[in-house]
């Protein structure tokens, strides 16, 4: 006797069967170092030449993270500060790029392959290197005086983190390869039949665009700024990373102090994760 699953159903043991080699994983390799580096938060961890020892110290660490710690509140702060700033550009530059490489011109193929080219060099090696040499934006400030600019026109509370994300302005735009895909993959998501009937309608390419192309887009506009946020968390010019890192070779400190760092940056990501999700996918449509 046949089993008979609705379209619903089907579809979504389709999904489980795509991500199940990514469970597997996720439970063999990564699950216990997890759950490990939570418990270590928990503790002031004490390692000997002998063994490692835990004494346990229930919120010291989580608390002395944000009322005793002079470095990492400042840290985390100038990260939200600069995300905010980083992710915008990123998201809106691979949405201006998407939009005008797919249109069906000359040489098309060799403009995206150019676009996504930095995502196969830029290892974090090759990115620090550019920037030690000046390649980031830096130049760009420099010249055209724009740090004076920025004083004289932005609060003193902004100066500080737009003017480290134009010092890297270039690198920010190196990293735009993978979403323009995916908003190239969108794109090719809507049927030029709404467009010939919009067209029929009346409405121009402007009209259109706002009532058939970004609508239809919300999606993966979400989708992109959800991997730009992962991206910049695990970037290698991420200050945030530097201090956890410190504080886990630190003597003072040790890994339980640096696993407590850890968590609150990662409930941090994911908050912010949630909160895109949730306000982007709000009433989306499908067309």
């Amino acid at each position: 006797m046949k089993l008979k699953l609705s379209l619903a159903a089907r579809r979504s043991l389709e999904g489980f069967g795509f991500i199940m080699p990514w469970l597997i994983g996720f439970f063999v390799f990564m699950a216990f170092p997890l759950a490990y580096s939570l418990y270590m938060s928990f503790t002031e961890v004490q390692v000997t030449a002998t063994s490692i020892n835990f004494t346990y110290v229930g919120w010291a660490n989580y608390v002395h993270a944000f009322l005793g710690d002079n470095v990492f509140p400042i840290e985390l702060m100038a990260f939200i500060q600069e995300s905010l700033i980083s992710v915008p550009i990123i998201v809106i530059f691979s949405l201006l790029v998407g939009l005008l490489i797919n249109e069906d011109v000359w040489g098309r193929s060799i403009f995206r392959a150019i676009f996504f080219l930095p995502v196969i060099f830029s290892t974090s090696q090759v990115i620090t290197t550019l920037f030690d040499l000046g390649a980031g934006g830096g130049s760009f400030i420099q010249r055209f005086n724009v740090f004076n600019m920025l004083i004289n026109a932005l609060p003193e509370s902004l100066n500080s983190p737009v003017s480290v994300v134009l010092s890297r302005f270039t690198l920010v735009l190196w990293s735009s390869g993978v979403q323009i895909l995916l908003i190239l993959a969108a794109l090719k998501t809507i049927s030029n039949t709404v467009y010939e009937a919009a067209a029929i309608d009346g409405a121009g390419r402007w009209e259109a665009f706002w009532k058939i192309t970004l609508p239809a887009l919300r999606p993966f506009i979400v989708l992109t700024t959800v991997y730009t946020i992962v991206e910049l968390s695990v970037s290698p010019f991420n200050r945030m990373l530097t201090v956890i890192n410190n504080n886990m070779f630190s003597v003072r400190t040790g890994m339980g102090y640096a696993a407590a760092l850890g968590w609150i940056y990662f409930a941090l990501i994911l908050v912010a994760l949630v909160v895109v999700y949730t306000v982007g996918m709000r009433k989306v449509y499908r067309y």
